[in-house]
């Protein structure tokens, strides 16, 4: 089995590697080829990642390169996670919008936009040179904003599925606050990439008990710390919210927030110039315990659950897991809805429990969703339509009808705004401006 991973270079790559080589038994893979345009940190990162699969007797070959297409040729599947920009775009994002009093971060609002128009014609690009060489490829999509990729990496035909760290996260935290084994633990995890709830925590499987009224009731206080948001809040909901809710839910007050302290940007960039020089020790043979601080956490066993479950032997037929060599059978992934939600076109993308197997992923049935919920996901579905038009075709007018769009800024004055400093701060990446 090969895997190639765009974005090699990354400081996330080592979490990934460990995960690899903890979980060969779930996951066999025989080439790794980390492919990153950065031959410096190529070479850094690619050198801790061999140490680590030398540490723990993982027999397969990494390979690092700077070819992109012989990187994917005979791929069995590609794992992107790029950065167009860096982290001093990341920087851009984070703070022109707290100008106009609109929040101010990498995935959501006009950061969020930002990003979107630098990544899709990249990420459009490597798949389609993916699908050149090796069009039976799975392309597995960690870049955000990872909704609007993925829905533009399956309006274009490629075989795509989206994955966060999310849901992974919430999985072991439940289980560890249940006192079970996190394989026990399946979310009801209902809505979009950064705009989700759990609806449900069930033990055992899909059909299994609902334990969140009693985990909100014995530690309702503790998940609510997580997300700084109130106790109070979550218990008049009786559903957990992503910490992405509170860009919606407290916006204002993360605003203020956001205007006095240094951006998540430079804190990430000084983490990354010290992962960098520990990943330049030769003594070094596993993940630092600096890179849980990155983000990305549980990154990897999500990525290997994915890959496993997509490239196993699942015989059954398309929406039933089969028989499964690896990877667990029900994961959640961002996957285009096809009337799992019936108020949100077939085409948007959305992120839901699905059955994975060789086929792709298959939604779960999601039973009526509060309009408390569905209201606001059918705008930042319509945000994301506008979007994805600008990243695919440019224009000062259809970045402004995105921002008006987004629920996060909504008045003209302010999209205006916004409008023209989005295009100042990425001329550069930008070849229609």
């Amino acid at each position: 089995m090969k895997l190639t991973v765009v974005g090699g270079g990354s400081t996330y790559t080592p979490e990934l590697v460990d995960g690899f080589a903890r979980l060969r038994d779930t996951l066999p893979v025989e080439e790794l080829v980390l492919v990153d345009p950065a031959a410096e940190r190529l070479d850094l990162v690619g050198g801790l990642a061999r140490r680590i699969f030398a540490r723990q007797g993982h027999p397969g070959r990494i390979v690092t390169t700077q070819d992109l297409d012989g990187a994917v040729e005979g791929a069995d599947a590609v794992l992107l996670q790029l950065r167009v920009g860096g982290q001093a775009a990341r920087q851009q994002d984070e703070t022109w919008p707290l100008e106009c009093g609109c929040v101010g971060q990498e995935t959501t609002g006009a950061g969020g936009l930002a990003k979107a128009l630098r990544t899709v014609p990249v990420v459009l690009d490597i798949a389609e040179r993916v699908r050149r060489t090796n069009p039976e490829a799975w392309i597995i999509d960690f870049t955000n904003p990872v909704g609007i990729v993925t829905r533009a990496l399956l309006q274009e035909g490629h075989r795509a599925v989206g994955l966060c760290n999310v849901a992974i996260g919430f999985q072991r935290k439940f289980a560890a606050l249940l006192g079970v084994a996190p394989g026990e633990i399946h979310l009801d995890h209902l809505g979009l990439n950064h705009l989700t709830w759990e609806t449900g925590v069930r033990l055992g499987g899909p059909e299994g008990e609902n334990v969140l009224p009693r985990l909100l009731a014995e530690h309702g206080g503790t998940i609510a710390g997580d997300l700084r948001l109130p106790r109070a809040l979550l218990d008049r909901l009786g559903v957990v919210p992503s910490y992405y809710l509170r860009y919606y839910y407290a916006h204002d007050e993360v605003v203020r927030e956001l205007r006095t302290k240094p951006s998540r940007a430079a804190e990430v960039a000084e983490m990354e110039r010290q992962l960098l020089q520990m990943y330049g020790d030769p003594a070094l043979d596993e993940k630092p315990a600096l890179l849980a601080r990155r983000g990305g956490a549980y990154y990897s066993e999500a990525a290997v659950d994915l890959a496993a479950a997509l490239l196993g032997d699942g015989g059954g037929p398309e929406g039933s897991p089969g028989t499964w060599t690896g990877g667990s059978p029900y994961q959640v992934v961002n996957v285009s809805n096809r009337g799992t939600l019936p108020f949100l076109p077939d085409d948007a993308v959305i992120e839901v429990q699905a059955a994975v197997g060789p086929h792709g992923p298959v939604p779960l049935p999601v039973p009526a969703v509060d309009p408390l919920y569905a209201g606001l996901l059918a705008q930042v579905t319509a945000y994301e339509d506008l979007a994805l038009e600008a990243a695919l075709r440019g224009g000062r007018d259809r970045v402004f009808r995105a921002l008006l769009a987004h629920p996060l800024i909504g008045q003209y004055a302010y999209a205006d705004t916004l409008t023209d400093q989005l295009i100042a701060h990425n001329r550069e990446h930008l070849p229609w401006a």
